[in-house]
């Protein structure tokens, strides 16, 4: 996406977690596109049409003394806090450029 670089994400079973580097684009604007082309696509694989994903989302910026690799390690290792698995490599749905 030109508006932002998606630097890593993991899907949870009812929430996406994304690091985006954004752009000139303002974070709205990438999350509604996102939103939006990701409803589309998700709605035809399962067969269903209407609102995918519930309004609004939450956003955090990074600090300068925030180091952004130890910041998607964070995100990545989402599934195994929440006890979904033991190891981030058993969990499918995530990603991360530094791969």
């Amino acid at each position: 996406m030109a508006d932002a670089e998606n630097l890593c994400w993991v899907v949870m079973p009812d929430h996406l977690h994304l690091l985006l580097q954004l752009g000139e684009t303002h974070l709205c604007q990438v999350v509604k596109k996102i939103k939006a082309i990701s409803a589309r696509r998700l709605n035809y694989e399962i067969g269903r049409s209407g609102r995918f994903w519930a309004p609004g989302f939450h956003d955090h910026a990074l600090r300068a003394e925030e180091n952004i690799q130890d910041v998607a390690r964070y995100i990545v290792a989402n599934p195994v806090r929440a006890g979904l698995v033991k190891r981030v490599a058993h969990y499918p749905y995530w990603n991360a450029v530094w791969l």
